[in-house]
């Protein structure tokens, strides 16, 4: 469906060997094989350990044409600092690489821990430093965050309010900016990153999308779910419903 990306959170997952990539094929050519069937990646690297510069650029010369990639801001800013960046460096970094990615950049990630209640005035400070050419996405997990207030200081930033999906989490539907941005953890009768999506939890999925997409709003979409190859299964699964549905 145009207008829909979908892909998973990572894509060099050593336990997918055997179930998403072919057994025996080299890991030097995983990213090919993963590229070759999604037009999307969520980095989740860079929430672990931050690459510097010169790994976007590089990732801009030889990803494929038509191919985006989502950049997880570092847990530093996040659960380190808390979202507190009074100079501005850690948004500077993320501006930086979402510019050395093009024309393969996808919107910027923020995770924000469980436990981080609603603060809108640090949310405004950090969106304030965010340029209007870098899309925001802000998962913002603790249930504080869902208030409309909270929605207003992201519409005004066009920044959206993630659709966040698993286990112990609060799942908030809003919509406040020109994209919709989700993440799968896993279906919540299972631990949170495992367990696959039924096939009536897939198509209830892909009702919003469908939804969403009418509304003129473009879709991100990334499946988390990666114990026992699970996510890229569900993220095809949900592409193949999509596909279906649009004829």
């Amino acid at each position: 469906m145009d207008g829909v990306h979908l892909g998973t959170s990572g894509w060099t997952y050593d336990h997918w060997a055997g179930s998403f990539y072919p057994e025996g094929l080299a890991r030097a050519h995983w990213r090919d094989y993963y590229v070759a069937r999604f037009d999307t990646v969520e980095l989740n690297a860079s929430f672990y350990r931050w690459p510097g510069l010169k790994p976007f650029q590089g990732w801009s010369r030889s990803l494929p044409d038509g191919f985006r990639m989502a950049v997880k801001a570092s847990r530093w800013l996040s659960h380190g600092r808390r979202l507190r960046d009074p100079e501005g460096a850690w948004a500077h970094r993320l501006v930086e690489a979402a510019h050395a990615l093009r024309p393969h950049a996808g919107p910027v990630l923020v995770q924000l821990p469980d436990d981080l209640e609603r603060d809108d005035e640090r949310l405004e400070a950090f969106l304030a430093r965010m340029p209007g050419d870098v899309p925001v996405a802000m998962e913002l997990r603790h249930p504080s965050w869902d208030h409309d207030e909270v929605a207003a200081v992201l519409e005004r930033h066009r920044a959206a309010f993630v659709v966040t999906h698993g286990t112990g989490l609060h799942t908030v539907l809003r919509t406040t900016a020109p994209f919709v941005y989700c993440r799968w953890h896993g279906p919540t009768d299972q631990p949170r990153y495992a367990g696959k999506y039924s096939p009536a939890e897939l198509r209830r999925w892909a009702e919003r999308v469908q939804a969403w997409r009418r509304e003129g709003r473009e879709v991100w979409g990334y499946f988390d779910n990666d114990g026992g190859g699970h996510a890229p299964a569900d993220a095809l699964g949900l592409r193949e419903l999509l596909t279906q549905a649009s004829g």
